[in-house]
């Protein structure tokens, strides 16, 4: 009978080794798949917020290029930053913001300077000097991955083109416009 006596309770004591070490497997397990998830998830709102950045881009691209005379107010005002700077008015208020057409903003829009001045002239980003100006959009939409999409946009002044009426027609192509 002391034979007995000595291996009693390993039983369990080898049950209980085994139980824990399955709890511990299964919770690194779950833990993998949370990140994983969490990972998928921040990799989906994150090409979400630049196709939000974008599709901001494309609604304010027009209403920049008809507004010329005002971006010199929102250059002086943004100043050399901080970034993202104030949205303009006139940009805020021109188009819906909402991609869903609800009441909130999915994106802000504002303009900045490109580097334009000369040497020796230091950069001054409250000036346009070469009428060209970077249109930025900012998803705010999502607040873990907000993205920025910014495209430099030419003035090229609009109005009419005086040679055409000469008879030499737009570059010089005589009246075949």
């Amino acid at each position: 009978m002391t034979d007995r006596n000595s291996q009693r309770g390993s039983a369990m004591l080898v049950t209980m080794i085994v139980i824990s070490s399955l709890l511990a497997g299964a919770a690194v397990l779950v833990s993998m798949q949370l990140a994983s998830t969490r990972s998928s998830d921040l990799t989906r709102t994150g090409l979400e917020a630049t196709y939000c950045a974008e599709a901001g881009l494309d609604a304010a691209r027009p209403v920049v290029a008809a507004n010329f005379a005002n971006w010199a107010a929102a250059l002086s005002a943004c100043g050399a930053g901080p970034y993202p700077c104030a949205e303009p008015t006139w940009l805020a208020t021109a188009f819906s913001h909402s991609l869903s057409g609800g009441s909130g903003s999915d994106f802000q829009i504002y303009i900045k300077d490109n580097d334009d001045e000369l040497p020796p002239n230091a950069n001054n980003l409250q000036l346009d000097n070469d009428l060209k100006v970077f249109v930025v959009s900012r998803c705010i939409k999502y607040n873990d991955t907000i993205k920025e999409v910014e495209e430099l946009l030419q003035y090229s002044g609009g109005g009419q083109d005086y040679r055409s009426q000469q008879g030499l027609g737009r570059y010089g192509g005589g009246n075949n416009n």
